[in-house]
């Protein structure tokens, strides 16, 4: 039986994430759900966001839906999403920005970078050492260039090589490893890259990069198609699969049913299509665009619809085409 670990975090994932659930649960009845509750508010009630036991409920599960994770600015404070990244070794953070006449998929280094964790802080300095490895870079890459070569076969890296020592390593193995697969490959500083992804996102397939610059890179592409509230992602290794939506908590809204859930439904669907069901993927994008031609919209695209109604009608629209 497939299990399914469904984790709702904080803020929003309140409310988007059974939203999500709802529309997994009507397409495969069969699979076993269970909750799994890690965050922010978990810290508050028992001073402990992510226990041992909580990791090892995920690793039990096929695949994990994930909310939104709260990470207040204290120093003695462990982010969760980070941890589970890297205990599970979810190396490779796919995030797609789909498109009237383009399809980007981003694909971020997940583990180490300027998110490695190693950091020191005292009352005039604060140091966070970004890691850069072989092992860490060939791996991302080369998934990288596996979805370039199932999709348009283009593959562009991004990078600040000009400043940073860490970013050539990076580019350099980037490259060998694209020559050696045949694959057609670019590079271009990351900044530029950002811009140009603006103003030309229909030249761009597959893009590879280190995991800030592809958390920045990922959430600024986002204006392209209406913002956080509507981008999905994937974190994926080689035993391990999380499915989350790239917004963040977003506290100041949660709890009034007004969050975007297109994101987690998004999710939803490349859940499905980890777990080999493309078609309920396709059914699940088919009807959020069902539902957006008809009216039918959250505040933040200029509708009036709350969170769980944009979800009851998506429920509808899947039921109509059954």
């Amino acid at each position: 039986m497939t299990r399914i670990a469904i984790v709702e975090g904080d803020g929003i994932g309140h409310e988007v994430i059974p939203v999500a659930q709802n529309v997994l649960e009507l397409l495969h009845p069969e699979y076993e759900y269970f909750p799994v509750e890690v965050g922010y508010h978990r810290w508050e009630m028992t001073g402990c966001p992510c226990a041992d036991h909580d990791i090892a409920e995920l690793k039990t599960a096929d695949a994990i839906l994930f909310g939104a994770i709260t990470t207040p600015p204290m120093k003695d404070y462990q982010s969760v999403i980070l941890r589970i990244r890297k205990v599970l070794d979810l190396y490779a953070n796919l995030r797609p920005v789909k498109g009237n006449g383009f399809d980007i998929m981003i694909v971020r280094e997940n583990t180490e970078g300027l998110y490695s964790g190693i950091e020191e802080i005292s009352a005039d300095r604060a140091t966070t050492l970004r890691v850069v490895t072989r092992e860490g870079t060939e791996r991302v890459v080369r998934s990288a260039i596996r979805l370039a070569q199932q999709r348009s076969g283009r593959l562009t890296i991004g990078h600040k090589a000009n400043v940073l020592k860490s970013d050539v390593l990076f580019r350099d193995i980037c490259l060998a490893e694209a020559k050696s697969s045949g694959v057609s490959c670019n590079d271009k500083f990351i900044d530029a890259l950002a811009l140009d992804l603006l103003l030309h996102p229909a030249s761009y397939d597959v893009v590879v990069t280190t995991n800030i610059f592809g958390d920045i890179l990922s959430d600024t592409t986002s204006y392209l198609v209406g913002g956080l509230g509507l981008v999905p992602s994937a974190n994926i290794g080689d035993r391990y699969a999380l499915f989350e939506p790239v917004h963040g908590s977003a506290p100041d809204i949660a709890g009034q049913n007004i969050a975007n859930p297109i994101a987690a439904l998004r999710s939803a669907g490349m859940l499905l299509a980890y777990c080999g069901d493309a078609q309920g993927s396709d059914r699940i994008e088919s009807a959020i665009q069902e539902v957006l031609s008809g009216g039918i919209r959250t505040r933040d695209l200029g509708g009036s619809a709350g969170t769980r109604e944009f979800g009851d009608a998506v429920i509808r629209a899947l039921i109509r085409k059954e």
